[in-house]
């Protein structure tokens, strides 16, 4: 039992450096005033987990599910095009490995925390009519955007659980963001944020806090027609070292992650978006791979 527990106080502290490792490329990429669109979305995760060589473990393996659901709704801000976007995902899933010579492996599941997110051009995007966007896909100008992400305490958590798919506390990303057409149909984006988060006190270790996650994304867009484009992604981060009641892991990152997004749009309302991501340097966290689908509908007419 104790060596069950362990592994799994192990993967809990990786599983909550997810979401910093995000590839979101077109973050910043405006939309028609009053756009709403509804998102249903699948991701698949699977690979090893490093840990403090100290750590007795080896052959760690996760193979994790997750259905989101998500809406985006378009408005104007100050003049500004601005969206606001609500995500709630679940996940299920297993983690295994080997420690102390003998094999263990723990079935996760349960809602994850509830995300909403805001998102505004700060510059070359004033809030736009249908019209005035199809302007804007003819002849892209440069965009500078800011975004402010939190994620509230309401997934799946139980103070005597070493695993819980919720955090159990408020996490909080500010990331200011820059589009610049290379070409008319090519893209260059990047990106600077952080995320922060507040401590859980009821953690069964011992109260938990954690340092922010600093990072940067860098995207490269080809555009082949109106709502069809794929990309080239990457990303780096670092930080996010935790302290556990009084003890300080040796848990600093500093990994990196590539991709690949593509967005297919058809019957003019729907549009399918698959992507892929590799870890390619992870000196702690999570080395993984990821497949994610989304399927997104415009829920209005213009």
């Amino acid at each position: 039992m104790k060596k069950t527990k362990l592994l799994i106080f192990f993967l809990f502290l990786n599983f909550i450096f997810c979401h910093a490792q995000d590839l979101s490329p077109r973050k910043f990429w405006p939309s028609p005033k009053g756009t709403t669109v509804g998102v249903i979305g699948y991701s698949f995760s699977y690979g090893d987990v490093l840990l403090d060589p100290s750590i007795p473990m080896y052959n760690l393996d996760s193979k994790i599910s997750t259905g989101f659901l998500a809406c985006m709704y378009n408005f104007s801000l100050f003049g500004r095009t601005t969206n606001i976007l609500f995500e709630l995902p679940y996940s299920w899933g297993t983690t295994k490995g080997i420690l102390l010579n003998d094999p263990v492996m723990k079935y996760v599941y349960g809602f994850n925390d509830l995300g909403i997110s805001l998102a505004i051009n700060l510059l070359g995007a004033p809030s736009i009519s249908p019209k005035e966007f199809q302007e804007l896909r003819n002849n892209p100008r440069p965009i500078i955007g800011s975004s402010f992400k939190i994620l509230f305490p309401t997934g799946k958590y139980s103070e005597n659980e070493l695993i819980n798919m919720g955090s159990n506390r408020w996490t909080f990303m500010f990331e200011l963001g820059s589009l610049i057409p290379l070409w008319r149909k090519w893209i260059i984006e990047f990106g600077l944020g952080a995320w922060f988060f507040t401590t859980d006190n009821e953690y069964i270790m011992g109260k938990r806090q954690q340092k922010p996650v600093f990072k940067g994304e860098l995207n490269i867009v080809r555009r082949f027609k109106p709502g069809l484009w794929m990309s080239l992604d990457a990303n780096f981060f670092t930080g996010g070292q935790q302290t556990i009641g009084e003890s300080e892991l040796i848990d600093l990152q500093r990994n990196s992650k590539i991709g690949v997004t593509i967005m297919v749009p058809f019957l003019k309302r729907y549009s399918i978006k698959a992507g892929y991501s590799n870890s390619i340097i992870t000196e702690y966290g999570n080395d993984f791979n990821r497949f994610l689908f989304t399927f997104q509908v415009l829920l209005n007419k213009f």
